[in-house]
């Protein structure tokens, strides 16, 4: 259902500062934890002893200790001894490959000898002094593709979000999509319109008023495995909108990393990283807890939706123009997944 030749974000740092992290990612149990001159590990989540979960252990000399038994277990797999026993016929236990970058963790459930960094694309938002980035982490009972679509088409934004950044004219301004091999770009532009609530905030917090006419944009990337990056700004009317001088509007970047747990939840990694005000710290923390609400207001109606389809399975569902960007997104889906089934299996690279 998802593929697994690719990096996911799996956590973020502060996650594993204290103690080892215990997370299912595409099915599988891993534990994360930082080993030997501070380098993430991960392993599976299972004791070889007595099939207790790692991640209730504790970190020692860069070895993972079971919090059961005491059995100690090395970033490589094999148990490095346990109290009062010969641990030379111990198995081993799968390892997962990981990468530290771009303030994430990042794993690669599939194949470990495809796991290539490199294909990592660079994010600049992430590591440029120009910008800032505030985000968080929601568990959510859904399929990653619902999110997908969910994030694909911002049509939703007019009755789910309606007192932060819907608006009606979205709705009156059709989406356009394209393909370009295996990314999906959705784009959405509204000319001479009111900014909402957020975008009003977001111009203030640029020392521009808010209380004029702005082009808006929302420019939407889908890139497997299920990230979605989207451009979304406003900008004062006629001043060129999305091309407009910095000077003249308020964009961001939408950030959704979107990483399955079964074929029914995810965890969801979100965030806004701007290039407006980039210190302002206060500016930071209140986007930050602006587009939480934002996003949490899409938890109930994904849940709910997944429930549904889970409860009616064989019912088909409608396929309208506003649809295009998360549909074209599933047919790269089932071409990648396809792919990793044949003899032959391919890696994912990942795209802005």
């Amino acid at each position: 259902m998802y593929p697994k030749n690719t990096w996911y974000v799996a956590c973020t740092p502060d996650e594993i500062a204290d103690k080892p992290l215990g997370r299912q990612i595409c099915g599988e149990k891993m534990v994360f934890y930082r080993g030997l001159e501070n380098k993430v590990a991960a392993v599976e989540d299972f004791c070889p002893h007595r099939g207790a979960p790692l991640s209730l252990g504790y970190v020692d000399n860069g070895n993972l200790v079971c919090g059961y038994h005491g059995l100690v277990m090395g970033c490589d797999g094999k148990t490095v001894e346990m109290p009062g026993q010969r641990v030379r016929g111990f198995p081993c236990n799968k390892t997962f490959a990981v990468v530290e970058r771009y303030g994430f963790i990042w794993v690669w459930p599939g194949e470990q000898d495809k796991a290539d960094p490199d294909l990592i694309h660079h994010l600049e938002w992430a590591v440029s002094d120009e910008w800032a980035y505030g985000g968080g982490l929601f568990h959510i009972g859904c399929d990653y593709r619902l999110m997908i679509d969910n994030l694909m088409d911002l049509t939703h934004e007019t009755y789910v979000h309606a007192s932060s950044i819907g608006q009606k004219e979205i709705d009156e301004a059709p989406p356009v999509t394209t393909v370009e091999g295996n990314e999906v770009v959705t784009a959405r532009h509204m000319e001479n319109i009111m900014a909402p609530p957020f975008w009003r905030m977001a111009l203030r917090g640029n020392n521009l008023a808010d209380d004029v006419p702005v082009d808006r944009w929302q420019i939407c990337r889908f890139s497997p495995p299920s990230h979605v990056l989207i451009e979304v700004g406003v900008a004062h009317a006629g001043k060129g909108g999305y091309h407009a001088p910095a000077q003249a509007k308020a964009s961001s970047i939408v950030v959704d990393f979107i990483t399955p747990e079964t074929n029914t939840s995810i965890w969801y990694f979100w965030g806004m990283a701007r290039n407006f005000n980039p210190q302002d710290q206060a500016l930071t923390a209140t986007i930050r807890e602006g587009q939480g609400k934002i996003f949490s207001e899409d938890l109930e109606m994904l849940e709910r939706q997944q429930q549904n389809l889970l409860d009616h399975p064989h019912r088909a569902l409608l396929k309208l123009n506003i649809d295009s960007g998360g549909v074209q997104s599933r047919r790269v889906l089932e071409r990648i997944i396809a792919s990793e089934r044949e003899p032959a299996e391919s890696v994912v690279r990942i795209q802005p």
